[in-house]
This record gives structure tokens, sequence and C-alpha cells, in this order.
């Protein structure tokens, strides 16, 4: 199963109760489903569990039920309508839409007023028209509805409600979706899937460890070769005081200096500083090593 699938098998096991919320879940399934107009509903999805969940919904918020359930998996599709005039009737009257106009979606923000009732239109927007990409890979959660009104309500909600959705047209389309982990995070929270959210939270944490330890591997990679590329100028130096016979009329500070050097060529300044008896700060082993390379290029 993908990770989508295991969201809204989350979402289904959430009990349909309260009418209200039951009711706003089911419209968030309207705005986003196949087909929502004054002469047909159809709702296509391919997860059992919103199957399962669709007819117990439509009861409690309409008291309706379908005039076709599916039979069985259809190409691994389940497919439910509603063609009765008395039923749409009935839908459209209790969403507060003109049955005898011309039907023309937007969000009833009236029946949005509770946090509850929000979120459980959030909810059967995913159910019937959402997708979210799997944490490992890419952070990505998405909203596909066909009525542009409604997409642009919808885009009004998510950010009255303190999110930044973005918004493309996709194959004729309108999709808002979301990039941001914690933006995901939160949203899957709340509209009721907070294991997944969980599961997100979890492979981004890994995620960034991951990166972590790549970054510290890289960082430390680049000065083990900052510290051979000094360590084979400062050989290369002392190499070329020997060729000028200059060594041995050197200070007992910078003699001591090229002893511990070609002793240890592998140690950084602070490992070699500490090797000196009595050790020196690192800064007074630079200037020592600073001042062979300058005489070496005199």
């Amino acid at each position: 199963m993908s990770f989508s699938s295991d969201v809204k098998s989350e979402l289904c096991r959430l009990g349909v109760s309260k009418l209200c919320c039951a009711r706003s879940e089911a419209y968030g399934v309207l705005l986003c489903c196949s087909t929502f107009t004054a002469r047909e509903v159809r709702i296509v999805t391919e997860s059992a569990d919103f199957a399962a969940r669709l007819p117990k919904l439509f009861q409690r918020s309409f008291g309706v039920a379908f005039d076709r359930l599916p039979e069985a998996e259809e190409g691994r599709k389940f497919v439910f309508q509603i063609t009765g005039q008395d039923k749409l009737h009935t839908i459209v009257d209790l969403l507060g839409y003109e049955a005898r106009q011309n039907l023309v979606l937007h969000i009833n923000f009236a029946m949005l007023e509770e946090d509850c009732c929000r979120d459980a239109f959030l909810r059967g927007a995913f159910l019937a028209g959402g997708s979210v990409t799997d944490p490992v890979k890419r952070y990505h959660l998405e909203l596909t509805t066909s009525h542009l009104q409604a997409s642009r309500e919808l885009s009004a909600l998510l950010r009255e409600m303190g999110y930044e959705p973005r918004q493309v047209v996709r194959s004729g389309y309108q999709v808002t979706y979301f990039k941001s982990s914690r933006q995901i995070e939160e949203l899957l929270t709340r509209v009721g899937a907070p294991l997944s959210a969980m599961e997100l939270m979890n492979a981004k944490a890994e995620k960034d460890l991951r990166n972590g330890v790549n970054r510290r591997v890289n960082c430390e990679a680049a000065n083990v070769g900052k510290v051979v590329d000094a360590a084979l100028e400062q050989l290369s130096a002392i190499s070329r005081l020997y060729e000028l016979g200059r060594v041995e009329d050197l200070p007992e500070k910078l003699k001591e200096t090229i002893i511990l050097r070609e002793t240890y060529p592998e140690l950084s300044l602070s490992e070699l500083a500490a090797e000196f008896d009595p050790p020196i700060s690192k800064s007074a082993l630079s200037h020592r090593l600073r001042k062979l390379t300058e005489l070496a290029q005199q």
C-alpha cells in the first residue's frame, strides 16, 4: 500500500458521529469527487476503506442511499452514483445551493463555522481528491477539484486556518498543494491522521540525521585534506631548508618544530602543538611553521 492509502485508511477508522461534522465531511467529498452536478453525483475511489465508509457517511449526512453501489472492484476502482432527482435535491438543498439554478459550486462557509466541521470538510476533500507522497521520498500533499471557485475558496479557507497552500492547474483540474513538511504534519493531524503525521515526522528526523552525518563526514574529509596539504607544504619548506644548509643555524624553537613536524606529519596543528614539552599554543606553532616557510621561500 502507498502512504496515501495508509493515510486514508487511518482517516476512515474515525467514527461517523456528529451530524454537522458528517455533513461537512460529505461536503468535502462532493466538492472533490469525480462528478457533482444537479443531475448526478459520481464518486470513484481506489480505497476500499473509503468505499466502505461512503454509504454510512451519506446516510448520516443526507439520509440518502446511493443508486449505484460497486458490486466488485472495477479495474481496482469503486464507483458510487446518485441520479435520483429527489435525492439530489435533498443534498443540494442541505448544502445551501439552489437546485433549480445552474449549480456553480462554491464553499458554503456557513456550514464550516466550527473548527470540528472545518477539519471534517478537509478530511472529506482529502479522501475524495487528495494524495500525499511517501515522506521518505519527498514532502508533497495535494487536494484536487474540478471546480475553480471552490478551489479558490478552499485555498482562502486554508489560509484563514493558518496554512500557506500553493495552487496550480493540472490537466484541467485545480490543485491546492503543500510542500512544507511541518504544514503537512499539522494538516494530517488536524484531519484525523496523527499516526501518519508521526510517520512523516520520523522520516523527516531520519532524513535530517542522515544529511547531518553526511555534512559532517564531508566537512571532516575537507578538513583532513586541508591538514594534509598544509603538512606537505611545511615538509617541503623544511626539506628546502636542509638543502640550503640553514637548519643548524636556526633557533632551538624552530629546530624543535622541524623535528616534531617530521616525526608527526599526519597531525593537525592542535595535535602537533600538544606534542611539545611543554605543550605550546596552536597560534604559537602556526607562527613557527609560517616562519620556516618564509625562510625557505627566501
